[in-house]
């Protein structure tokens, strides 16, 4: 059974940053996207970035480019990163991070039905 367990929130002002880790239990030929969406009250969740695990390949939603950046240390496991910089109180929201299967190219794996596997969620929260 693959388990994702995150970790990294918190709270930070306006300008700060913030980095997300997510760890995947284990390596398996099952997994080869790893991304980062997220969750405000009220909203659906929306894709922040992802990275292939096997390439190293990225993809970002417009919001964050050139704001957060997403990497990854294949070891025993995989443990996918998430440095958010610059950040704005409309970055306020529960991250998620998700694991699925691999595809052509980062940019295909835009939506969470890409996704099999899910983190428990970490806040993060941006005061003004």
């Amino acid at each position: 059974q693959v388990q994702l367990v995150e970790s990294g929130g918190g709270l930070v002002q306006a300008g700060g940053s913030l980095r997300l880790s997510c760890a995947l239990s284990r390596r398996t030929f099952e997994i080869d996207t790893m991304g980062w969406f997220r969750q405000s009250p009220g909203k659906e969740r929306d894709f922040v970035a992802n990275i292939k695990v096997s390439t190293g390949s990225t993809s970002y939603a417009d919001s964050v480019k050139g704001r957060f950046t997403i990497s990854r240390v294949n070891a025993k496991n995989t443990v996918v990163y998430l440095q958010m910089n610059s950040l704005k109180p409309e970055d306020t929201a529960v991250y998620y991070c998700g694991a699925g299967p691999w595809v052509d190219s980062a940019s295909e794996a835009s939506a969470d039905r890409d996704y099999t596997h899910w983190g428990q969620g970490t806040q993060v929260t941006v005061s003004s």
